[in-house]
């Protein structure tokens, strides 16, 4: 039970999960203000919770000085953005799981919850269960020897989403509940998985993780089962246990053991299963208590923004390995034709490269180790890529460009000749500095015009338009058009590359049709 809490909280999305998380604030005394940009999804909550306040506006919550913490359920895309703006509006934040998107926007939200003396938990509710935590003590204590395998099965067959695949929507749990028990990261992810319902989305995924003291294990995740199953499964030398969510009693333990004969011949001894006692507690309450406690108390919550971004770094290595499914490249024996991609006879690729699909790389290119390049990818003459970044699919880049370490593209990103990203702030040739690099993120469907400079340590939003020639020195927001030195807005453009004309904070793209609406500098479709 949460000690009396005189904060007060503020909540923005009451959709399919929102509705629980609303449930269990206003039980617990904390609710201020529900949020939520539907209309009829705020008239249905209303029935249910009559004496809460609600507003359509996020502004309303963050413009409040009487509510000290936010918390965030709305789709994983808006994750980034939201956090964001709540912890600039000096605002604690629980947020939904996954904290974002990719690696290095949540590194930059925990970097800005340092900054801001904020708390940033995440939803890792699977850490909150008691079954898990009973499961974690069993593990402490040895009781089932030494651990060699785990994997869990997360299916069902219901809601379908198209804002994220499978992967970012349900093996965060799992991936968060594996790293608790196991107290490591793994070294090495791979994943496949396939994509049937729409397009560029997997809808079944299988991960594979291997750790550095010799455990394995795999997360099978579905929205394409005929039933719903939630299992975690360890199996250590002494014992098997069984955690079923699914079912009432939810965890089990299997003392089978293997004897040999002479030592060599391995002989499986069954026994009886028996369940295991767990407290009756509801995960979901015991987690928001725990983020209002630790708001209470100015502590570091169990599942932190530095838990949120482990997590995020395995997600993100699974996707690489979902979105680059060839083989690393070896250039010796492998002729051309075997390819699955165009690399022009000039063009040297090193090992540890992967390279989607479709994609050509012209002449007298170089992509250094460690490198991953998405599909249907055209890279220029004279183009260094690495080491070790990130391109992803779609993006057309054209001649005389380096894109050093630290630079990530999403897809669909597209460069201009001649384009200057740096990743050392201060460089001076006598003094080392790698390992002070600055990310540069750059989001997807964003246009770089020829010669701009992109200075290191910043974010150009999604459909943001870079004229030729700027010099970028800070974060431009999406879908703005941005030119001079140093770089200022100047206009909005449409994802199709039109210019909008706001009248009263809207806009329609006069060629596509598009809809846009403007929150000061925020542009949402």
């Amino acid at each position: 039970m949460v000690k009396k809490s005189n904060v007060k909280v503020g909540m923005i999305g009451l959709g399919y999960w929102g509705k629980n998380i609303l449930r269990s604030l206003y039980e617990s005394k904390v609710l201020h203000t529900a949020c939520d940009c539907n209309s009829e999804i705020i008239k249905m909550r209303k029935k249910d919770f009559p004496e809460i306040d609600y507003t359509l506006y996020f502004q309303d919550i963050l413009n409040n000085p009487g509510i000290k913490a936010v918390v965030i359920s709305t789709p994983a895309a808006t994750h980034y953005e939201l956090v964001k703006e709540a912890l600039n509006a000096d605002k604690d934040i629980f947020v939904e799981k996954p904290l974002a998107l990719n690696f290095a926007r949540g590194k930059e939200l925990v970097t800005l919850a340092k900054e801001k003396k904020k708390i940033l938990m995440v939803g890792h509710i699977l850490q909150y269960h008691p079954a898990v935590i009973k499961l974690k003590e069993m593990i402490g204590v040895g009781e089932l020897g030494k651990i060699q395998y785990i994997y869990s099965n997360r299916l069902n067959i219901g809601k379908l989403r198209t804002e994220e695949n499978i992967l970012w929507s349900f093996a965060p749990h799992d991936i968060s509940a594996m790293l608790m028990l196991l107290d490591e990261e793994p070294i090495r992810v791979t994943a496949f998985g396939g994509r049937y319902i729409t397009e560029g989305i997997y809808d079944t995924t299988l991960t594979t993780l291997e750790f550095k003291n010799g455990i394995r294990g795999h997360i099978f995740v579905s929205w394409l089962h005929p039933y719903k199953e939630q299992k975690l499964i360890v199996v250590g030398t002494k014992a098997m246990a069984v955690f079923d969510d699914v079912s009432k009693a939810k965890l089990f333990i299997y003392p089978h053991k293997i004897n040999y004969i002479s030592g060599k011949i391995p002989i499986v001894q069954k026994a009886e299963y028996c369940n295991i006692f767990v407290e009756n507690k509801e995960p979901l309450k015991e987690e928001l208590n725990h983020f209002i406690e630790c708001v209470n108390e100015r502590k570091q919550p169990q599942t932190n923004g530095e838990e949120g971004i482990r997590v995020l770094r395995v997600l993100e290595e699974a996707e690489k390995s979902l979105q680059n499914p060839t083989v690393i490249v070896s250039e010796g024996k492998q002729s051309q034709q075997d390819k699955k991609y165009f690399v022009h006879e000039t063009s040297f690729i090193d090992e540890d490269v992967q390279i989607g699909e479709n994609t050509q790389i012209w002449h007298f290119s170089h992509i250094l180790k460690g490198s991953r390049i998405g599909k249907n990818c055209k890279i220029g003459q004279n183009v260094v890529i690495g080491p070790k970044v990130k391109i992803g699919n779609g993006c057309k880049i054209q001649n005389n460009i380096s894109i050093y370490q630290g630079v990530t593209f999403e897809d669909e990103v597209f460069c201009g000749p001649s384009c200057v990203f740096t990743n050392v702030f201060n460089p001076r040739s006598a003094v080392p500095r790698m390992d002070e690099l600055r990310t540069t993120l750059i989001e997807k469907g964003v246009t770089i015009g020829a010669n701009a400079t992109i200075i290191c340590g910043h974010t150009i939003g999604r459909c943001a338009f870079i004229g030729a020639g700027a010099v970028v020195t800070k974060d431009v927001p999406g879908y703005a058009l941005v030119y001079g030195n140093s770089a200022k807005i100047v206009g909005w453009m449409c994802e199709c590359g039109n210019k909008l004309e706001f009248i009263e904070d809207k806009a329609q793209c006069l060629v596509c049709h598009k809809q846009y609406k403007k929150d000061g500098n925020t542009i949402r479709e």
